[in-house]
């Protein structure tokens, strides 16, 4: 594969945007496709070509993005009408970097391999300031010639790729990493909730918790927004909540019981009910009234 391999991007939202930005400005050819076109604007005016359709991104490209927000949404561009799928061409390879099932991830390989195409499941962590800075983490499933073969590109949007092994690997990672996020996110924001409703300050808690084996990184992130109650959605509540759905179906599949991800989701449910806004997942914390 060449250098600077023609790019086809679909799925311009806040983690699939900055990527594309990040490929645009490294000089690869950019064809990109989103359902609100308008989202497009900003990258045409610095280079990149805007498609019609979902095919007609696939047909320009070398190797074809999708970043999308759930299932439906892949099923949509992937097998829609004038989907995806059916603009790759012989040798193109589709690099999926949505968090959907390890069974869509299997399916979608076996549509590119009916195509002579290439498919790697390519789930990401790191948020949209990992996306803005290249310093993504991808959990990848598929064949290792094939992650050879756009190692570059990825070079670009990423700071390290674990390759887990064949198709539905990396989204069966990804989807128990989501879930231990959650369930991390849901614990600190009952903790809070009880050492603010005793008349103490959520500080104390946090101080203790950075200086015991209860740290982790995803308190620096996600504590100040419970603290000052604002989420801007880095990581959406409503995509953690499918998230919570698809490990709880995978769970469901391999007889696995998970009691407290079927917990979470419940409250996870009930602030997404609730938010009239697009809200970041921590704002969980709002499940409880503040003191």
């Amino acid at each position: 594969m060449s250098a600077n391999p023609n790019v086809g991007w679909i799925g311009l939202g806040l983690i699939g945007k900055p990527m594309a930005r990040r490929l645009l400005d490294a000089g690869y050819p950019l064809t990109v496709w989103n359902r609100t076109a308008a989202k497009a604007d900003d990258m045409v005016r610095g280079g990149a070509r805007l498609a019609a359709t979902p095919r007609e991104a696939a047909a320009a490209a070398d190797v074809l993005f999708t970043c999308v927000s759930n299932p439906p949404a892949l099923e949509a561009v992937l097998w829609g009408p004038d989907g995806a799928i059916s603009g790759l061409r012989p040798g193109t390879v589709l690099i999926d970097s949505s968090t959907v099932s390890p069974g869509l991830a299997r399916r979608a390989a076996d549509a590119c391999r009916e195509r002579k195409a290439e498919f790697l499941e390519a789930p990401i962590t790191g948020g949209t300031w990992g996306a803005e800075k290249g310093e993504l983490v991808f959990l990848i499933g598929g064949e290792t010639s094939t992650l050879a073969r756009v190692q570059p590109a990825l070079n670009h949007l990423g700071k390290k790729f674990f390759h887990l092994g064949p198709h539905g690997a990396g989204q069966t990672i990804k989807l128990a990493m989501n879930m231990l996020y959650a369930l991390e996110v849901q614990a600190l924001a009952e903790a809070l909730a009880l050492v603010t409703g005793a008349g103490l300050r959520s500080e104390q808690l946090l101080d203790v918790l950075a200086s015991s084996m209860g740290r982790a990184p995803v308190l620096d992130i996600k504590a100040p927004m419970m603290i000052s109650g604002d989420y801007p959605p880095s990581f959406p509540l409503r995509l953690m909540h499918k998230d919570l759905g698809l490990a709880l179906e995978l769970s469901n599949q391999l007889g696995v019981p998970l009691p407290a991800t079927a917990a979470a989701r419940e409250t996870y449910s009930a602030v997404k009910g609730a938010s009239k806004e697009d809200v970041d997942y921590a704002a969980v914390r709002s499940f409880w009234p503040a003191q």
